[in-house]
């Protein structure tokens, strides 16, 4: 399967929720976006912009953070698998949410543009060979294979939607 050598213990957590299910990327792309589309869909409108905490994002505001973490690191999973040897920026992500305004903009449309995206993620994993996906790079000053990036994705999804379950319904 994979090598915690493909990967920072930072990202452990993440993984840990999809790799032992046994699924390819592939599956889990699908199955994570699945549930997200699932729990997120017809929550009532009172939820859209509610924070369980002060200080803590809206329920929009985690949905951008999704969509802006996996841009970024789709980005980096293009680079790695293309074999550029370019080190690549870390991203804060606080400082993402803090830029766009989550906030104003159609809740539907942001689950929209996750499911679109979700889609053009796992297109781009499809067209990855068996060797691209064992390829490294160093991002935010840690390596990291494509493929451990192609579980990324799935696991930081249902991160968020854990937190979603236990603090925002």
């Amino acid at each position: 399967m994979i090598s915690k050598t493909e990967y920072a213990s930072y990202f452990e957590q993440y993984l840990k929720l999809v790799i032992k299910k046994g699924k390819s990327i592939i599956e889990n792309l699908e199955d994570s976006q699945k549930e997200f589309e699932r729990l997120l869909r017809n929550l009532p409108k009172e939820k859209h912009n509610f924070s369980y905490a002060d200080s803590k994002w809206t329920l929009k505001e985690l949905i951008q953070h999704i969509i802006d973490t996996e841009r970024v690191f789709c980005y980096r999973a293009l680079c790695f698998a293309r074999n550029d040897k370019t080190e690549l920026p870390g991203f804060d992500q606080d400082v993402f949410v803090d830029n766009v305004d989550a906030n104003s903009r159609d809740y539907y449309n942001l689950l929209d543009e996750m499911a679109i995206l979700r889609k053009g993620t796992i297109i781009l994993f499809k067209s990855f060979s068996d060797e691209a996906l064992l390829r490294n790079g160093v991002a935010s000053g840690n390596k990291m294979s494509v493929r451990a990036l192609g579980y990324l994705f799935s696991g930081h999804q249902i991160h968020h939607l854990n937190v979603v379950k236990e603090r925002y319904l």
